[in-house]
């Protein structure tokens, strides 16, 4: 019998900041990221723009993860660059969060009174 913390997750709900304008002029901002494989990372760098322009590699590479976004029906490249650079940040963001071992919790000690605890490097939680 398995228990709640047995449970792997591997998609991981979101909002962005801003959302994403449509061609009608609709705003999409909540959204559903999953986990990277090892596929996703390894496929975009055979993308001719990646091999032509590095810098899409993060573009093509949140089109394969980012499995919803609002109602858009198909969400590709070419979604990933109409996304304000806040949002694009945002997702750039949850991705190394999410594929980082789950978190960015670091272990500080306190200068003054030398309690240990758990800092989040990325800030607020997902979505939040």
């Amino acid at each position: 019998m398995s228990s709640a913390q047995d449970v792997f997750q591997t998609t991981f709900d979101f909002v962005l900041p801003r959302g994403y304008v449509d061609a009608d002029g609709r705003v999409h901002r909540e959204g559903t990221m999953r986990l990277a494989t090892a596929r996703d990372e390894l496929i975009p760098l055979l993308d001719p723009k990646v091999r032509e322009n590095d810098a899409f590699l993060s573009l093509v590479l949140l089109a394969r993860v980012v499995s919803k976004l609002g109602d858009v029906p198909a969400i590709d490249d070419q979604v990933m660059g109409g996304l304000w650079a806040t949002d694009l940040a945002f997702l750039q963001d949850l991705y190394r969060q999410i594929n980082s071992e789950g978190h960015t919790l670091i272990e500080v000690t306190c200068p003054s009174c030398s309690f240990d605890f758990a800092v989040d490097m990325a800030g607020d939680g997902p979505g939040e």
